[in-house]
């Protein structure tokens, strides 16, 4: 029986449309040129602790895995075609900044854990970049994650006889994270591996200066 997934994206973009992304701006923000787009003023709201599973099947926090510039991105393995798209994308920007000479990686976090075990995982992120880390967990710490950066996600009750054959709507940006500073910004999926590469490298060098 073939699958098919729909992600919701409107419901997602309805979800976000009224989180307000505050950074500090100004001569104080020293990312002011590297933003895209109008930000509000204020503290950085995204991001924060979670404690979940690796691939291996070791459980993890955010400051065993965010140890340098991460691309941080929540979604799930089933999705056939959302997911694998914009994290191929962001595996591209990780290869053009590693050529630059960036130390870079980016991290996929699950919000399928009732399917999404560590080896399926590994699977999917290997495929992507050997610098790919999947992450999952129980339930209530992907829910703790998502939270903690202000992402959606909803699974879809599966008919009955089609237990493994359902859906989850799920926001889809990707979050530039660094280890000391926090969450820096967020690109759209319209955002271009180029041009996703060009900001992550100007935020890093901003970030050493």
């Amino acid at each position: 029986m073939s699958r098919i997934y729909v992600v919701v994206g409107a419901v997602a973009i309805a979800v976000l449309a009224g989180v307000t992304w505050y950074v500090t701006t100004g001569d104080a923000d020293k990312f002011a040129q590297c933003r895209a787009g109008a930000v509000g003023t204020g503290a950085a709201s995204i991001g924060g602790p979670f404690e979940l599973m690796n691939e291996t099947g070791k459980v993890v926090t955010d400051t065993d895995v965010i140890t340098k510039p991460t691309l941080v991105y929540f979604g799930y393995t089933f999705c056939p075609d959302v997911c694998p798209l914009d994290n191929a994308r962001n595996a591209e920007a990780m290869r053009l900044l590693q050529d630059r000479g960036y130390d870079v990686q980016s991290v996929f976090i699950s919000v399928d854990p009732e399917r999404d075990t560590p080896e399926q995982l590994a699977d999917f992120t290997s495929y992507m970049h050997e610098d790919m880390i999947g992450l999952t967990g129980t339930p209530q710490q992907v829910k703790a994650a998502s939270q903690a950066y202000k992402t959606y996600y909803r699974k879809h009750e599966p008919e009955e006889g089609q237990e493994d054959y359902y859906l989850v709507d799920h926001s889809t940006f990707t979050y530039l994270m660094f280890p000391e500073l926090g969450f820096a910004d967020f690109f759209k999926r319209d955002e271009t591996p180029d041009a996703m590469a060009d900001r992550v490298a100007c935020f890093i060098d901003a970030a050493a200066n």
